[in-house]
Parts: structure tokens; sequence; C-alpha cells
């Protein structure tokens, strides 16, 4: 198949189910009326950010795609994938900020586990899900101090 049109299929795939989950899960009064911490960020910086993350972690399941040995950082780029789509269902659609949390610090394993497969065979893959760490490391914080505010204790 035509590298393009790979490369088009994982921006789609990518950009559409990140799309698709997060106008199915978005955040609603159960979210508005949580405690947040201080530095929880305006709303409308998640949609930005996420685009930019997704784009380039759509370039970058691509570039394993196309590798000629990308069976064990395939299957870590779908485990991390699998993981950053099943946590707004979790946190939003299931109001579950606990196992969100356990889900977020799965994937923020992942992630880490990802970039340092990935460092020798394709630095620039492991160097572009640098920004994608930090982010999720972010929002594990976020998501740890909204489980603690909202703990009740």
């Amino acid at each position: 198949m035509n590298r393009f049109i790979v490369l088009l299929i994982f921006v789609v795939g990518v950009m559409a189910t990140g799309i698709t989950i997060g106008t199915l899960t978005a955040p609603g009064a159960w979210y508005a009326a949580l405690q947040k911490p201080a530095f929880n960020p305006p709303n409308w910086i998640f949609a930005p950010v996420w685009t930019v993350l997704y784009l380039m972690i759509a370039f970058v399941g691509w570039r394993i795609w196309d590798m000629q040995d990308r069976g064990p950082l395939m299957r870590l780029w779908s485990l991390q994938m699998a993981l950053n789509f099943l946590w707004s269902p979790v946190f939003f659609a299931a109001e579950m900020p606990v196992l969100a949390l356990v889900v977020i610090l799965a994937l923020l394993v992942v992630i880490i586990l990802f970039i340092r497969a990935a460092f020798h065979p394709d630095r620039l893959s492991a160097l572009l899900f640098l920004p994608y760490l930090s982010w999720v490391g972010f929002a594990s914080l976020l998501n740890g101090a909204i489980v603690l505010l909202n703990s009740g204790a």
C-alpha cells in the first residue's frame, strides 16, 4: 500500500477516534461540580493540545508501522492508544476518577516504555512522544488532585 495512504489512515483514524470519544464524553454538569486544583487549565486548552498531540501520535504510529521490525513497538503504540481512548469514557462517562487515575498512570508507564523502546531504532518517534509524556504526566497530576479534592476525606 502507498506510504502516503497509510499515513492518511493513521491520521484520520487517530483524529476521528479522538474527536468521537471527546464529543461523546464531553465534560458535563458532573465534571463542572467537581472541585479542581488551582493548576487546572481552562477547558478551551484541551482541544488544541490534544489535536497537536494526536497528529504527532498518528505520525509516530505510521513511522512504526513503516519499520521492518515493528512488532514490539507497534504493540506498545497500540496499547497506549487503547489506554488513551479508554480514559475519557472512564473519567467523564462512567464518572469514575479513581479508576481513570489507574488508567492514566498505566498510560504514563506505557508511554515511557514506548519512548525507551523506540529511542534506538527510531529516535524521532521517541522524541515526538516527549510532549505527549509531559501532557499525560500533567493530566495524571490533575486527575490525582481531582480524586484527592473530591474524596470527601
